[in-house]
């Protein structure tokens, strides 16, 4: 089973709070992803740096980390999944945040395990396998 990377994991990796390697090579026979979603969230991360020496230290580790993982495209199987999981949990009243909700489809439609270090919002996606990363994991 392959596994999909949340921005919370890399965040806290960068703010030394998480040993990320650590947890890579728990799972070493698998394989790692980022979302285009996590992508964006992180260059996001770089665009509203106020201070150019901090901008310039943080578009380098992004650059590293987007070298460093396979990113997942949102293509029309994921856009299935992203509907459904939307309508069965509005249904529901049970929403969750618009980004959470397509890197849950990404999981959905290609049978990855979600890992965060926030895992409230993706709990309430019936199906989705989540694992928690943290420094005491």
């Amino acid at each position: 089973m392959g596994v999909l990377i949340d921005a919370s994991v890399l965040i806290e990796h960068e703010r030394e709070r998480l040993d990320l390697e650590h947890h890579l090579e728990q799972r070493a026979e698998e394989e790692f992803f980022l979302s285009v979603v996590t992508a964006s969230e992180l260059l996001h991360g770089v665009h509203r740096a106020t201070d150019s020496a901090v901008r310039a230290r943080r578009s380098a580790w992004v650059e590293a980390i987007l070298e460093r993982f396979p990113l997942l495209p949102i293509d029309v199987q994921i856009a299935r999944a992203h509907s459904q999981l939307w309508a069965d949990l509005a249904s529901r009243g049970q929403m969750i945040g618009p980004n959470y909700l397509w890197l849950a489809a990404s999981c959905v439609a290609h049978g990855l395990v979600m890992v965060t270090a926030n895992e409230r919002e993706f709990r309430r996606v019936p199906g989705l396998e989540v694992e928690a990363w943290s420094a005491r994991t």
